[in-house]
């Protein structure tokens, strides 16, 4: 188990320039914080998924510049008409439709680990997905999973916190 963490913790990643190489073993389980700025989401969840199944404690930090493929108004449409899905009898019961960025990204990741298995539920715990970098991860070593990152231009793209603007999330001040 710890050498496969070893071999997944080695694969070629792009940091930032000026960043420190650092991932946090805690027992048999390695720390990995990854970076989604750039990075297609849902190649990004697939990887993240892989690594938590295989007992990594996963941190996504800047999860709203993470990016979506394909046309801007056909993403933010299909994205509405997912929240007009409700219960027919009281809406209060649900399902409930996640708004923010983090979410999104976390309600992604779910989907790809079997989440009603004991060992799904126990990946999902170990990951944490944060808009922005919070202060006590600033110096980590941040991955990024080269196949996940976007290789057209911007205008190709449309990034989660864009669109998590247009389905009704206020972004906070310290993060626009």
């Amino acid at each position: 188990m710890e050498r496969e963490c070893e071999l997944l913790a080695n694969q070629p990643t792009t940091n930032q320039p000026g960043q420190k190489a650092e991932i946090h073993k805690t027992g048999n389980q390695s720390s990995i914080v990854v970076n989604g700025d750039g990075c297609i989401a849902g190649r990004m969840c697939s990887r993240v998924s892989k690594l938590l199944l295989k007992g990594n404690r996963v941190t996504i930090v800047n999860a709203e510049k993470a990016m979506i493929s394909g046309n801007k108004y056909k993403t933010i449409k299909r994205f509405k008409e997912d929240l007009e899905i409700n219960s027919a009898t009281n809406p209060i019961h649900g399902p409930f439709h996640p708004r923010r960025p983090d979410r999104i990204l976390t309600k992604m990741v779910r989907g790809m680990v079997p989440k009603r298995k004991t060992s799904g539920m126990e990946a999902f715990k170990r990951l944490r997905v944060y808009i922005g970098v919070p202060s006590d991860l600033k110096d980590s070593k941040m991955e990024l999973f080269e196949d996940s990152k976007i290789r057209k231009p911007a205008s190709y793209y449309i990034s989660i916190g864009d669109v998590a603007e247009e389905i009704g999330w206020k972004r906070m001040k310290s993060f626009g």
